[in-house]
């Protein structure tokens, strides 16, 4: 089961026990070894321009006793995070995700953001069964994939193009070390993975753009009232 607590501005996700992540996030990027994930809820307010933001982080992980999670930051409502879980074969994928396309971008060409355009897509995997780094970096890969097809399904239309992600995702995978040497699409664990994220992301978005589509009806109602 995935185990997910919310007090706000924290979410975490407990993985049940130590396990190897892979990430960017801003706290603990690259290979890291942990039994959580915690996302930071954020507003412009918290995060002036001349503040060190990694700084701020472990100063504000520090404070709740959990240095030791892999964390992200997001201005994205996490009281409405989703989930899906996944079971091909022997291996379970649980992911956790955070929506928000306000910065969405179309990838290979960026737009101009007003201040204040930093919703992001955070989604975090765990999976039951164990990999080799290799394979925890294909896993990432498949994650990806996943998002931007979930984003894509959700047909949000950019001066640029169709959105498929925004400009500051991130994605963080968890699996204990292992055999597994492979976690591409034509695998259980690429087939559970892929699945489980494009599941909770496609739910997120398309909640997103109805949360926005009735903001700008109420809007338009009020300009013609």
């Amino acid at each position: 089961m995935v185990t997910v607590s919310l007090a706000r501005p924290w979410l975490e996700f407990d993985l049940g026990a130590e396990m190897r992540v892979l990430s960017w996030a801003v706290n603990r990027p690259g290979f890291a070894m942990t039994r959580r994930i915690r996302w930071r809820e954020v507003r412009n307010a918290d995060l002036p321009k001349t503040l060190d933001v990694g700084d701020w982080l472990d100063d504000e992980l520090a404070a709740v006793n959990a240095s030791d999670a892999v964390a992200f930051l997001t201005s994205a409502n996490i009281t409405r995070f989703t989930t899906a879980t996944v079971k091909v074969g022997r291996c379970t994928a649980q992911c956790v995700a955070t929506v928000g396309l306000s910065n969405a971008e179309r990838v290979g060409q960026r737009m101009a953001r007003a201040k204040g355009d930093c919703g992001t897509i955070n989604i975090a995997v765990r999976l039951n069964c164990g990999l080799t780094r290799p394979a925890l970096i294909e896993a990432l890969s498949i994650a990806t994939q996943a998002r931007t097809a979930a984003v894509m399904e959700v047909d949000l239309t950019l001066a640029t193009g169709r959105a498929t992600g925004t400009g500051t995702d991130c994605i963080a995978i968890a699996a204990r070390p292992g055999p597994a040497l492979y976690a591409g699409l034509d695998t259980d664990i690429g087939e559970a993975l892929g699945a489980a994220v494009y599941r909770a992301t496609l739910k997120g978005a398309r909640e997103w753009k109805a949360d926005r589509v009735f903001v700008n009806e109420v809007s338009n109602n009020d300009k013609s009232a």
